[in-house]
């Protein structure tokens, strides 16, 4: 989903945890904004309407005959002057609604829907039994259709009010001039003009809500697969602004991609960036095995700042790619980051690419590194498990010491002679010396090649049937 935070963070999750705010806050804004480019790239139908509710059964006051014989004299009349009362609906509801002012809103279809919902609710005063499905369908399809053109529901209900003001109004004035003396029993029946708009407000509420919902999921939706093309590098180039816009994002911006993995991810989601990372903004697409976020970075932040301040959750690890230039350049910062991740040393980590790149070449040509393991140390690889694991462990505490035997062996709580004999061990056996700068840089490649495969890799398993 897309959600915005204190600190920038908007999440594209998938469809089913419609629960939490997708378009809430800013980008619901957003999502107005550019309706019409996401409805018609997703093929949008809203007016494929939801099953309209069974009618509840009908409140009528209890006039007498009258006061009903009264309302049916005015309310005849008012349907002889419909094109005028719905004249003055238009004008007042365009004078007070800017949202019926607005490009989406056809004055000619605006003004056909008001006469009808007029005339079914002047008709409904008349013979309720048949107007009332008619009447009923009518606003059902009114209140679905709004919520796609984008109306807010306020100023649909505010509307359908207006109406029934319009309509007691009219049957007032009716009354006051052909009947005055029996004016006063108007009274007695105006629970019957109310509820017709109390039932009808409830009506185009419901049909709103249901079409919006639909609508909002299928946004998501679209706008989820379009933030995971841009990430895959599989977004076509003319796709790029109406993603920008969707997303409030600039299309050229300074970016990075990060990718954190494992962990309870779910929990975090919060709080991945806290709010004293000013100027970034994280939008992320949440998958099943892992999350991708897109930060927009400040101008003066780098990915060294992103790294620092990003949360890892409890067993999960982070890759962080370089900056990339522009939403188009998304797929290949991803797939850094997600190279980035397999160079991680420990569980919480949010590693940096460029701090991991003999790794990462490794991870990214599996087999290249599983045939530097075997050549630079197969002959060590082939010892009994414990007697390889303390070679190993020396040479890497050695090379993390920055070639001192004496901090190794701190390390390894061990004397340093202890140290310089397991590496003159490791060097018999491989036939390399650490003194030589190529043997050096060749069984440091081949060792951090060997932590991030793992023993039973494809790679590694094709690697030692070869040789």
């Amino acid at each position: 989903m897309v959600r915005p935070t204190t600190a920038g963070r908007m999440d594209v999750e998938p469809a089913d945890h419609l629960g939490s705010p997708l378009f809430g806050g800013r980008l619901r804004r957003v999502a107005t904004r550019t309706e019409s480019t996401l409805s018609r790239s997703s093929g949008l139908d809203a007016r494929a309407l939801p099953g309209l509710p069974e009618a509840r059964p009908p409140i009528r006051s209890r006039a007498d005959g009258a006061a009903v014989a009264l309302l049916h004299r005015t309310a005849a009349v008012l349907l002889s002057e419909l094109g005028e009362l719905t004249d003055r609906l238009v004008t007042s509801l365009r004078a007070q609604e800017a949202a019926y002012r607005a490009a989406a809103v056809d004055p000619d279809e605006l003004w056909h829907e008001v006469h009808e919902s007029l005339e079914n609710n002047v008709r409904a005063l008349l013979r309720p039994k048949e107007t009332r499905e008619p009447a009923r369908r009518c606003s059902w399809r009114i209140g679905a259709q709004r919520a796609e053109q984008g109306i807010p529901l306020d100023a649909l209900l505010h509307a359908f009010r207006l109406g029934g003001g319009i309509v007691w109004q009219g049957l007032v004035e009716t009354a006051t001039r052909d009947d005055p003396e029996d004016v006063h029993l108007l009274v007695h029946v105006a629970a019957d003009v109310w509820n017709f708009v109390d039932e009808h407000c409830g009506l185009v509420a419901e049909a709103y809500r249901q079409v919006e919902t639909r609508l909002t999921r299928r946004r998501h939706e679209r706008l989820r697969a379009l933030v995971g093309a841009l990430l895959d590098g599989a977004a076509r180039i003319a796709d790029v602004p109406a993603v920008a816009a969707a997303l409030d994002l600039p299309e050229h911006g300074r970016y990075a991609v990060v990718v954190v993995a494992g962990g309870e991810r779910s929990s975090y989601r919060g709080s991945f960036l806290p709010p004293s990372v000013a100027g970034a903004r994280i939008v992320w697409h949440i998958g099943v095995e892992s999350d991708r976020g897109i930060v927009l970075l400040g101008d003066d932040h780098g990915v060294e700042e992103l790294a620092r301040s990003l949360r890892v959750p409890t067993g999960g690890r982070a890759g962080i790619s370089p900056v990339a230039s522009g939403l188009a350049a998304l797929g290949s910062a991803c797939r850094l980051a997600e190279i980035a991740v397999t160079t991680c040393t420990r569980d919480g980590e949010a590693a940096l690419l460029h701090d991991h790149l003999p790794a990462a070449m490794a991870v990214s040509c599996p087999d290249l590194g599983a045939a530097l393991i075997e050549r630079a140390l197969g002959p060590v690889l082939a010892l009994d498990p414990p007697d390889r694991e303390l070679l190993l462990s020396t040479v890497t505490a050695w090379l993390d010491s920055d070639g001192s035997a004496l901090r190794a062996g701190t390390q390894l709580f061990c004397h340093r002679n202890t140290v310089l004999n397991r590496l003159r061990r490791f060097e018999q056996l491989t036939g390399r010396s650490l003194n030589r700068p190529r043997d050096l840089v060749e069984l440091s490649l081949a060792l951090e090649a060997r932590r991030v495969l793992p023993a039973g890799s494809p790679a590694r398993q094709a690697s030692a049937g070869r040789c």
